[in-house]
């Protein structure tokens, strides 16, 4: 046999070289690392393993290792064609309908043989499955519903023998078929929900369109592409590498990485994401990231370790499966032992035996809680959350408080007029535009700023001659014949030039909300001042009134001195807020917020707020981009969108919601449905047999499914 282990594990998002899938099954390793395979080569041992900070917990078994949606549709197929005849020559079918099948030599051996065949062929996936469950010791539905058709089977195959009554074999039959039945729609419900991982896998173009020295393009396969590769992206196609543009400008879609609507603008030296689509115009990029090191192969780890890890409620869930297997095994035995006892015979006290197990398996308990997670999962993928653990989630929806560092959450980490004050005379846009001017050739942050404040309300840049750098203190040019100058209040000392009354009042109140202030000189008089300042988002204008409507405080930590801090708090109405505080310390004001009982969420950008961000009853790393690899936070958000906080706790809350439903469905049929089973309401008529008895408990599952889907129509 080939040797696959040097060709596996693959990045995701790959094509494996031995069957060209591509690499969309995670599967965490003993250390807990996740590591992809293309869904031909999934090594044997793929049993997923519990995230590290879960390991003192019981593992979980799974029932469905080694299944696929294929098998279940065929194993029922081919067992529902052999149950037909078991059912047409049984005794039911005669009263029932009052035919009976034709007879000939050995017709009475059908049933024997078809329900043999049906047990080994069809019954088979849940024996194997039941020794898994018992070899854990954690037995569950697998395990009752082997339980059940080997009674079943094994009485019938007695009274072959011995007058022990009539068998069970259209019952077992019946019985294995529904449950295939049952376990198909399962599979199926649950390969949909949790495609996330397949559809972020097609993102990546297949191939790409290479450049070589000569400057000729040549399709290659996009797995072959390495770092500083030169690749053409025309319009329409797929970005097909991380990389940055090197020539031309054009609009690209990132919706389906970061959930932004809107293309997002790019120019030379904009970055670009592999398995975006490129809008009206050719680019060049420069390839920076291949493989695992791509952004999409971060998202597609974090949707993976979202997909591994696990809630309390699923913990919940599984211990009540695991107590209902008992509770079912136990009144099964009284069951058989009390109608022995009543009088009845051997079949019938079997068969109430066989309803009982069947009807008490917990398959839709085991359904309930994944099925809405993988749901979740993908919608939060789709919208750019990308949930790295479950249980994060499940603690959002009862977030009291939620702490947002400033810069480059609340703010854009990036300078920008806030405040611009002329002298009579003179008006904002012609201040703004001259220092724009002045400034256009510049690289500080500041110049910077003013520039892009001037492009956002589309001035005309005029033309400056014998622009100069003054080092420490501004620049200075000249705009037609005046003389330019424009810096900080270092400029106004070796100028020798005092602030004009009409703009004194304006520059304190600046100077106090702890901005930068620049003047504008022309002719070495102070024409104008700007107040200089990291920019709030206009998306934390937004999100902070949602969240308050919601009754969630929101408060704010930040490194910057008091009177800035202060500014930004009364702009965005917080308040609370915390200034002056090192990274190292904002740990320290969330268990201030958390002293009173309060949960946490900290929003920040995952890198200084690492601490902060574990110290949180839920972390949230905003604005990852095209860095994923956030290890501090529960939740990483692609965008740069306070306005994501908003999404999280609603989705949170649903998902919950539904949780808690699938619950109470999945458990709460029982407590009818097992009496009934046992026969506990025989003298009013009501009697399940063990094939009725699937088809509720295959219905439950449905509903639960079902439930679970509505999950799919929620808007972020």
């Amino acid at each position: 046999m080939e040797d696959h282990s040097e060709k596996h594990p693959i990045p995701p998002g790959t094509r494996c070289e031995l069957c060209g899938m591509l690499a969309t099954t995670a599967v965490k390793d003993a250390q807990g690392v996740v590591h992809f395979y293309c869904e031909h080569h999934v090594p044997s041992h793929s049993g997923t393993q519990q995230p590290s900070h879960l390991a003192t917990q019981q593992p979980a078994v799974d029932r469905h290792a080694d299944h696929s949606v294929n098998m279940f549709r065929d194993r029922f197929l081919l067992s529902l064609i052999l149950t037909i005849p078991v059912v047409i020559y049984s005794d039911l079918f005669r009263l029932v309908f009052g035919f009976s099948a034709p007879a000939f030599p050995y017709s009475d051996w059908i049933a024997p043989l078809f329900s043999t065949a049906i047990f080994f062929y069809g019954g088979m996936v849940f024996l194997k499955s039941a020794r898994g469950e018992l070899k854990a010791r954690l037995p569950g539905m697998m395990t009752l519903i082997a339980l059940a058709i080997s009674v079943a089977f094994l009485y019938s195959l007695a009274t072959l023998f011995f007058p022990l009554g009539e068998p069970l074999f259209w019952e077992m039959s019946t019985l294995i078929t529904i449950m295939l039945l049952g376990h198909w729609i399962e599979m199926r419900a649950v390969s949909s929900a949790s495609g996330a991982l397949k559809e972020l896998a097609k993102l990546l173009p297949d191939t790409a369109e290479l450049l070589n020295p000569q400057g000729l393009a040549e399709t290659v396969p996009a797995s072959e592409l390495k770092v500083g590769d030169l690749v053409l992206v025309r319009p329409g196609a797929k970005v097909p590498a991380d990389g940055e543009i090197t020539e031309g400008e054009t609009s690209v879609n990132e919706s389906m990485i970061t959930g932004e609507s809107l293309p997002v603008s790019k120019k030379v030296g904009s970055p670009v994401i592999a398995g975006t689509v490129n809008g009206v115009a050719p680019i060049k990029i420069r390839v920076t990231k291949i493989g695992e090191n791509t952004a999409l192969a971060g998202i597609m780890r974090l949707v993976a370790q979202a997909q591994a890890s696990r809630s309390r409620i699923q913990e919940l869930a599984d211990r009540a499966a695991y107590y209902l297997t008992i509770v079912a095994v136990s009144t099964g035995a009284l069951t058989v032992a009390a109608w022995l006892v009543a009088g009845s015979g051997p079949a019938y006290a079997l068969e109430r035996t066989v309803a009982v197990l069947v009807i008490a398996c917990p398959h839709a308990l085991g359904l309930a809680i994944p099925l809405v997670t993988s749901i979740s999962t993908t919608l939060s993928a789709r919208a750019g959350l990308l949930v790295r653990e479950k249980l994060a989630l499940e603690l959002a929806r009862k977030v009291d408080v939620v702490l947002f560092d400033k810069t480059g959450t609340l703010t854009s980490g990036e300078l920008g007029v806030t405040d611009i004050l002329p002298v009579p005379g003179w008006s904002e846009e012609k201040a703004l535009q001259w220092n724009a001017s002045l400034e256009a050739g510049s690289e500080h942050a500041i110049a910077k700023g003013i520039v892009k404040a001037a492009q956002s309300r589309s001035l005309e840049l005029s033309d400056v001659v014998g622009v100069e750098a003054i080092p420490g203190r501004g620049v200075k040019g000249k705009i037609g014949d005046q003389a330019v100058y424009a810096g900080g209040p270092r400029l106004l000392e070796e100028l020798k030039v005092k602030i004009p009354d009409s703009l004194k009042a304006g520059v304190e109140k600046v100077s106090r909300q702890g901005k930068t202030v620049v003047y504008l000189l022309v002719s070495k008089k102070i024409v104008a001042a700007f107040g200089v300042a990291d920019l709030i988002r206009p998306e934390s204008r937004q999100a902070v009134p949602v969240l308050q409507k919601m009754g969630i405080r929101v408060a704010m930590v930040t490194g910057d001195a008091k009177p800035v801090a202060e500014w930004v708090a009364k702009e965005l109405e917080l308040k609370e807020y915390f200034a002056e505080v090192l990274p190292e310390h904002k740990s320290e004001m969330v268990q201030k917020l958390q002293a009173d009982g309060s949960r946490v969420m900290m929003v920040g950008d995952g890198i200084n707020d690492a601490p902060a961000l574990t110290a949180a009853d839920v972390g949230v790393a905003i604005g990852a981009g095209t860095d994923v690899a956030i290890e501090s936070a529960g939740i990483v958000l692609i965008k740069n969108d306070p306005r994501d906080i908003v999404k999280i706790i609603k989705l949170a809350k649903a998902n919950y919601r539904k949780m808690i439903e699938n619950l109470i469905w999945a458990t709460g049929y029982n407590v009818f449905a097992i009496p009934a089973a046992a026969g506990v309401f025989a003298g009013l008529g009501i009697i399940l047999s063990p094939a009725l008895a699937a088809v509720l408990m295959s219905a439950s599952t449905v509903i639960v499914s079902a439930n679970a889907q509505l999950l799919r129509r929620l808007q972020l």
